[in-house]
Protein backbone atom coordinates (compact mmCIF):
# COMPACT_ATOMS: atom_id res chain seq x y z
CA UNK A 1 0.00 0.00 0.00
CA UNK A 2 1.36 3.41 -0.99
CA UNK A 3 1.80 6.01 1.72
CA UNK A 4 3.24 9.51 1.54
CA UNK A 5 4.77 10.59 4.86
CA UNK A 6 6.93 13.44 6.06
CA UNK A 7 10.21 12.42 7.67
CA UNK A 8 11.42 14.22 10.77
CA UNK A 9 15.11 13.81 9.99
CA UNK A 10 17.34 13.85 6.92
CA UNK A 11 19.14 10.54 7.50
CA UNK A 12 19.92 9.07 4.11
CA UNK A 13 19.48 12.45 2.46
CA UNK A 14 22.66 14.14 3.70
CA UNK A 15 23.67 14.93 0.12
CA UNK A 16 20.75 17.39 0.05
CA UNK A 17 21.53 19.16 3.34
CA UNK A 18 23.45 21.94 1.64
CA UNK A 19 20.38 22.80 -0.43
CA UNK A 20 18.56 24.56 2.40
CA UNK A 21 19.02 25.50 6.02
CA UNK A 22 15.82 23.78 7.15
CA UNK A 23 15.27 20.93 4.71
CA UNK A 24 12.09 18.85 4.84
CA UNK A 25 11.77 15.40 3.30
CA UNK A 26 8.55 13.64 2.37
CA UNK A 27 8.84 10.02 1.27
CA UNK A 28 6.60 7.73 -0.73
CA UNK A 29 6.53 4.33 0.96
CA UNK A 30 5.33 1.01 -0.45
CA UNK A 31 4.90 -1.56 2.33
CA UNK A 32 7.23 0.56 4.49
CA UNK A 33 9.98 0.68 1.82
CA UNK A 34 10.90 4.11 0.35
CA UNK A 35 10.21 4.30 -3.39
CA UNK A 36 10.45 8.07 -3.85
CA UNK A 37 10.95 11.40 -2.11
CA UNK A 38 10.62 15.14 -2.40
CA UNK A 39 12.98 17.57 -0.61
CA UNK A 40 11.82 21.12 0.08
CA UNK A 41 12.07 24.11 2.38
CA UNK A 42 9.54 26.71 3.46
CA UNK A 43 10.11 30.43 3.09
CA UNK A 44 7.86 33.36 3.92
CA UNK A 45 6.75 33.89 0.32
CA UNK A 46 7.30 30.48 -1.25
CA UNK A 47 8.15 26.85 -0.80
CA UNK A 48 11.29 25.77 -2.64
CA UNK A 49 11.58 22.23 -3.97
CA UNK A 50 15.25 21.22 -4.10
CA UNK A 51 14.95 17.71 -5.51
CA UNK A 52 12.62 14.75 -5.95
CA UNK A 53 12.77 11.15 -7.10
CA UNK A 54 9.66 9.45 -8.43
CA UNK A 55 11.38 6.46 -10.03
CA UNK A 56 9.95 7.55 -13.39
CA UNK A 57 6.34 7.20 -12.19
CA UNK A 58 4.34 10.26 -13.31
CA UNK A 59 1.52 9.59 -10.85
CA UNK A 60 3.98 9.31 -7.98
CA UNK A 61 5.49 12.65 -9.05
CA UNK A 62 1.99 14.13 -8.96
CA UNK A 63 1.31 12.78 -5.46
CA UNK A 64 4.63 13.96 -4.03
CA UNK A 65 4.27 17.48 -5.43
CA UNK A 66 0.61 17.78 -4.38
CA UNK A 67 1.44 16.69 -0.83
CA UNK A 68 3.91 19.58 -0.52
CA UNK A 69 1.50 21.98 -2.24
CA UNK A 70 -1.20 21.09 0.26
CA UNK A 71 1.08 21.63 3.27
CA UNK A 72 2.28 24.91 1.79
CA UNK A 73 -1.28 26.14 1.21
CA UNK A 74 -2.14 25.28 4.83
CA UNK A 75 0.77 27.53 5.89
CA UNK A 76 -0.57 30.37 3.73
CA UNK A 77 2.22 30.01 1.17
CA UNK A 78 0.97 30.69 -2.35
CA UNK A 79 4.03 29.94 -4.52
CA UNK A 80 6.30 26.97 -5.13
CA UNK A 81 9.71 27.40 -6.76
CA UNK A 82 11.48 24.39 -8.24
CA UNK A 83 15.29 24.58 -8.03
CA UNK A 84 16.19 21.11 -9.23
CA UNK A 85 19.70 19.76 -9.87
CA UNK A 86 18.72 18.07 -13.15
CA UNK A 87 16.95 19.88 -16.01
CA UNK A 88 15.23 16.63 -17.05
CA UNK A 89 13.25 16.65 -13.81
CA UNK A 90 11.27 19.67 -15.05
CA UNK A 91 9.69 17.67 -17.91
CA UNK A 92 7.25 15.65 -15.73
CA UNK A 93 6.32 18.83 -13.83
CA UNK A 94 5.37 20.50 -17.11
CA UNK A 95 3.47 17.40 -18.30
CA UNK A 96 1.46 17.53 -15.07
CA UNK A 97 0.94 21.30 -15.60
CA UNK A 98 2.58 22.33 -12.35
CA UNK A 99 4.86 24.51 -14.48
CA UNK A 100 4.10 26.42 -17.67
CA UNK A 101 6.64 27.05 -20.44
CA UNK A 102 10.14 27.69 -19.11
CA UNK A 103 8.91 28.90 -15.73
CA UNK A 104 10.19 27.22 -12.58
CA UNK A 105 7.52 28.86 -10.40
CA UNK A 106 4.06 27.49 -9.64
CA UNK A 107 1.87 30.34 -8.43
CA UNK A 108 -1.40 30.51 -6.51
CA UNK A 109 -1.18 27.07 -4.88
CA UNK A 110 -4.51 27.35 -3.08
CA UNK A 111 -6.34 28.04 -6.33
CA UNK A 112 -4.41 25.26 -8.07
CA UNK A 113 -5.42 22.74 -5.40
CA UNK A 114 -9.05 23.87 -5.42
CA UNK A 115 -9.15 23.60 -9.21
CA UNK A 116 -9.12 19.81 -8.80
CA UNK A 117 -12.31 19.72 -6.71
CA UNK A 118 -14.53 19.35 -9.75
CA UNK A 119 -12.31 16.72 -11.45
CA UNK A 120 -14.23 13.83 -9.88
CA UNK A 121 -17.50 15.20 -11.28
CA UNK A 122 -16.35 15.04 -14.90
Amino acid sequence: MLEIQERFDTVGYEHLNSAAEELHITEALDSGRPIGFIAYSYGKEQTTVHDYDDGGDLMLCDGLVRSVMFKSALKGIENMLFQLPDEEKYTPLRRLRFLQGDSKLCENLDSFMNGCESCGKK
